[in-house]
């Protein structure tokens, strides 16, 4: 793909997230995206065929990225603790959210409907994920790291507090007075994570606090 190809493409993508992110996916028309990318509707059927095409394009695009991230496979050679590996996961999810904001809230808002594409998803990245996530748990068990918490319970909290700062970006911002872009926050967001985990599922630290 040409440099100007390439740029085309972004252009049209930035454009998209931008516009799914004010008006929705719904609200917004091919004609607008093209508009606000400055590129010619037909740019939009090439390198995607569709809206929706480009709306299964991003959402792919952020579970890809994603998942790269937490691919218990990087971690293969490296003699870490189930601990180290949990609380690195946690910091790459919380670093790539923070990197591509916009992106992450669309689809986090996207994955709340009830569609062929989201369903798509769960039974795809999201599957991945919660495999991703049973492994370390697991193996924290049985190296006698973690607690012996019901799984299910424990990712619900865990995702709830990955996911609801980039969700309600906007809420956080007015009401909280929480800047979710600021760096700042994201270090002390994720030391709260860590110091939640310290407490509830992190063995030695509770059998210490409990002492």
């Amino acid at each position: 793909m040409s440099s100007n190809s390439s740029l085309t493409k972004e252009k049209i993508i930035d454009a998209a997230i931008a516009l799914f992110n004010t008006k929705g996916y719904s609200g917004t028309s091919v004609r607008e995206i093209s508009q606000k990318a400055n590129v010619n509707v037909a740019h939009i059927s090439y390198y995607f065929n569709s809206k929706g095409g480009l709306l299964e394009f991003l959402v792919s695009q952020f579970y890809e990225g994603y998942l790269a991230r937490i691919d218990l496979d990087n971690w293969q050679q490296t003699p870490s603790s189930a601990k180290e590996i949990l609380n690195q996961m946690i910091w790459d999810i919380l670093l790539y959210q923070h990197k591509n904001r916009q992106l992450t809230r669309f689809v986090y808002r996207e994955i709340t409907l009830d569609t062929v594409l989201i369903r798509e998803v769960m039974t795809t990245y999201l599957a991945k994920e919660k495999y991703l996530f049973r492994n370390i748990l697991e193996r924290g068990k049985t190296e006698g790291e973690f607690l012996p918490v019901a799984f299910p319970h424990m990712f619900v909290q865990l995702k709830g507090m990955l996911m609801m700062p980039f969700l309600q970006g906007q809420y956080l911002s007015e009401v909280l007075h929480l800047q979710v872009h600021d760096e700042y926050f994201l270090k002390q967001y994720y030391h709260d994570i860590k110091n939640w985990l310290d407490h509830f599922l992190y063995k030695q630290t509770v059998e210490k606090v409990a002492l």
